[in-house]
């Protein structure tokens, strides 16, 4: 009997999805739990697994479909499967025989965005896929293909461009204009046009929506960050051994000062909701990660309850899922307040923007030694650029710089943030 393979329960906040990848085809052999398919929304990627041994029956919704929650995708079988029972033909070449490719041969999305980062053409590149489909693993054999390719041109050109007797080590080449040379090429000057993923979508329409429908403005300031580098050179052996393994680094410090500062100032952690403004009582930070797929926001929750090492093991496990794009859609909803590090990129300064409905965001940066005044002396310390960015409608300026101030004073000063001072 078959069973319905559907799509999984969309949150409230996610109207559809689209079919990213099939990763088996109809006929192949599939164990309990295998990857199925991929379903990419506009925050994650969720996937499918098989629900026992068995293999898909058929496909009813093909990649780049858009599927709603819990719409029939395609039928599954259940049973052991042996290789004999793979499908194949015997009057022709099989469904994974090579077949050179075309501008019209299909390619998965995994695949298509292998080959647009290495500038490769559906014509370059042979399927393996069923009915010539190209795959993941198709670009990557062009790929490799391609890169010992030069070595192989060199060599050939050397032994018919040239007679035996100019093919003498130190020989200068023939001049340009004689018979033997090929005409010039210029640089070639290529386009590609490739869709938008929905998450990219979903992130410029937030953008827009930040810059359009709210007040932003942004207040910077700068922090000394050498007794927090001082702490962490001295504990961070002691606090690793302690915590299983867990680094001490500068992003829970961060978080830990945030928290207090937004104790002190609720206006800072509250968002807008129409004409009402809700203060909320508990402390929900986004930390903006890189993937794959562009920047996400998951969510520490109540970081005022959480250690610094819960906060560090937190964060290296969102990192770690980003990557992978195992992060669950409900791990990126909510949050009042965000931080975002462009400093691992090495931006020096910049200005954050908003995450709605969230009334601001803090931009950390790199840390640079500069030339500092202090106490009437140059001295050469370790200084980031913070920058606040925050709703004017509703957090005045005298409050987003006192806010800022209080992070900076914690941070310079790392004992206020266990004393709460």
């Amino acid at each position: 009997m078959a069973i319905e393979i559907k799509a999984p329960q969309f949150p409230e906040s996610v109207a559809d999805g689209t079919i990213s990848v099939w990763h088996k085809q109809p006929g192949e052999a599939v164990s309990r739990d295998e990857l199925l398919v991929d379903i990419e929304t506009d925050k994650v990627v969720l996937e499918i697994v098989a629900p026992a041994d068995g293999k898909i029956s058929d496909i009813i919704k093909n990649e780049g479909d858009v599927v709603e929650s819990q719409e029939v995708i395609g039928h599954f079988v259940e049973g052991d499967i042996s290789e004999s029972e793979q499908p194949s033909t015997s009057e022709g070449a099989s469904v994974s025989s090579p077949i050179a490719g075309s501008a019209d041969t299909p390619m998965s999305p995994a695949a298509r965005k292998l080959a647009d980062e290495h500038n490769l053409s559906a014509e370059q590149i042979v399927g393996t896929g069923k009915g010539g489909r190209i795959t993941k693993e198709d670009v990557l054999s062009k790929t490799q293909e391609s890169s010992s390719a030069p070595v192989a041109k060199t060599e050939t050109k050397s032994e018919t461009s040239a007679p035996a007797e100019h093919s003498m080590p130190g020989m200068m080449p023939p001049m340009s204009g004689s018979s033997t040379d090929a005409p010039a090429q210029s640089g070639a000057r290529s386009e590609k046009r490739v869709p938008m993923t929905r998450l990219r979508k979903r992130i410029a329409e937030r953008l827009l929506d930040a810059k359009n429908n709210t007040a932003m403005l942004t207040t910077f300031n700068e922090v000394n960050m050498q007794p927090v580098m001082e702490l962490r050179k001295k504990y961070k052996d002691q606090f690793e051994k302690a915590h299983n393994g867990t680094r001490l680094g500068f992003m829970s410090f961060f978080v830990k000062a945030a928290t207090e500062a937004l104790r002190r100032h609720p206006e800072v952690n509250a968002s807008l909701d129409g004409d009402d403004v809700v203060y909320h009582g508990y402390y929900d930070i986004g930390v903006a990660v890189s993937s794959n797929r562009g920047l996400v926001v998951p969510i520490l929750r109540d970081t005022d309850l959480m250690s610094l090492a819960g906060v560090e093991s937190a964060i290296r496990d969102f990192g770690e899922r980003a990557q992978q794009g195992q992060l669950g859609i409900e791990e990126m909803q909510g949050g009042t307040f965000t931080i975002s590090n462009g400093g691992v990129f090495g931006s020096l300064m910049s200005t954050p923007i908003l995450n709605p409905p969230q009334t601001a965001i803090l931009g950390m940066h790199k840390i640079q030694e500069r030339p500092m005044a202090v106490n009437g002396e140059v001295k050469v310390l370790p200084m980031m650029y913070l920058a606040l960015s925050y709703d004017h409608r509703l957090i005045d300026g005298k409050e987003a710089v006192q806010f800022l101030v209080a992070i900076k004073d914690m941070l310079e000063d790392p004992a206020r943030i266990l004393l709460e001072l």
